[in-house]
């Protein structure tokens, strides 16, 4: 990070346990360094006893990790980010309008049957992304699952997630692979409108679709991250924290340029 992107990022940062009176240790490495770390390996796909020299160990850097995905401060951290981003962008930090997806990844070795399966309508054997985002693409939430796990059992769970935190979403956006059922539940159980956008019979090629293009784009950025090409995390819950990491380290750069 720049001294400009750390001074910016440096007030979002959850505190630790020792500075609010829950007992531990100060640590030892400074957090610059080891968000460093962890942003290197997400986005050079390294392994985690691969970690250079320059920053700290990697057994450290590999606990602090943990302790941020174990604990929900990764997301706390990104949240906080995003809402940052949102204002210096004039725009209310709770949204009111999202779009929803999911993407198909193949699965490293270490992946375990329980956890992976295959996708049929994409030939993919391996784990699925279902991904919620706001209007600017911003991430709400992701939950990762096996491959062959249909999108509105998957939806179902994430939407319910993602209303509970942000209570102002009233309309998501959504493909084809959304109708039925899970239109009146989240109607109905949620107070959210899912809208479906599908394409026309009569369009041929590509197309861009309206509000779905969004989330795409996200999905478009993942895949510039080279840890997340593949899935090689042997939990869903870690997978779910590369995207976070992935999307904080993205959103660093607009909100420190314009502080």
């Amino acid at each position: 990070m720049t001294s400009a992107e750390w001074a910016a990022i440096r007030p979002l940062l959850p505190a630790p346990g020792w500075m609010r009176g829950r007992g531990g240790q100060p640590e030892t490495y400074c957090h610059r360094a080891i968000l460093d770390a962890i942003r290197y390996l997400v986005d050079n796909d390294i392994k985690w006893r691969a970690m250079p020299a320059d920053f700290p160990p990697w057994d450290r850097v590999y606990a602090f990790f943990r302790r941020w995905r174990d604990h929900g401060m990764v997301k706390e951290f990104h949240d906080r980010l995003r809402a940052e981003v949102c204002g210096k962008l004039g725009r209310d930090a709770e949204p009111s309008a999202g779009v929803i997806d999911s993407q198909s990844v193949k699965a490293d070795a270490v992946v375990g049957a329980d956890s992976r399966g295959f996708d049929g309508g994409k030939l993919i054997n391996g784990r699925k992304r279902h991904i919620v985002v706001d209007t600017l693409g911003l991430l709400l939430g992701v939950m990762v699952t096996a491959a062959d796990t249909g999108d509105r059992a998957a939806a179902q769970v994430l939407l319910e997630q993602v209303a509970d935190v942000h209570h102002r979403l009233e309309l998501v956006w959504a493909d084809g692979g959304y109708t039925g059922p899970l239109v009146e539940y989240c109607l109905a159980t949620l107070a959210l409108v899912l809208a479906i956008v599908k394409r026309s019979d009569d369009q041929k090629g590509f197309v861009v679709l309206p509000k779905r293009w969004i989330v795409e784009r996200l999905f478009a950025h993942l895949m510039r991250t080279r840890r997340l090409v593949r899935d090689f995390e042997r939990r869903t819950t870690s997978a779910e924290a590369m995207v976070y990491w992935s999307r904080g380290s993205a959103e660093v750069r607009p909100k420190a340029a314009s502080s």
